[in-house]
């Protein structure tokens, strides 16, 4: 007999495992990124945490986990000056993403 595992069971799983491991769930953020001129759409579940990774700003939790929608034109990241030769890709997914801001790993 073969299980059928959906998508949100796997978001769900992975949610709940780092939550049990004491990380914060943050919701995913907006595709068009607030804030950032340097990005016309979220291309990576890290987006939302990038003004903590460049030091600007803390949070109030030290480990994170989510599932961010993410969307990725022309085949690569957010390279749109080359979506005028190939107008027919573009990826939408979620990423799901474990992080730690000084925590555990890596500074």
């Amino acid at each position: 007999m073969t299980t059928i595992i959906t998508g949100n069971k796997i978001r769900e799983d992975f949610i709940n495992y780092f939550k049990k491991k004491g990380h914060t769930f943050v919701k995913s953020s907006s595709l068009v990124p607030g804030g950032d001129q340097t990005l016309l759409f979220t291309n990576a579940g890290m987006v939302q945490f990038k003004d903590v990774f460049l030091g600007t700003d803390n949070r109030q939790y030290t480990r994170a986990v989510n599932s961010q929608k993410c969307m990725r034109v022309s085949g690569k990241h957010n390279d749109l000056d080359d979506v005028g030769r190939d107008d027919f890709h573009h990826t939408f997914f979620e990423m799901l993403g474990n992080w730690s801001f000084g925590d555990y790993y890596k500074k």
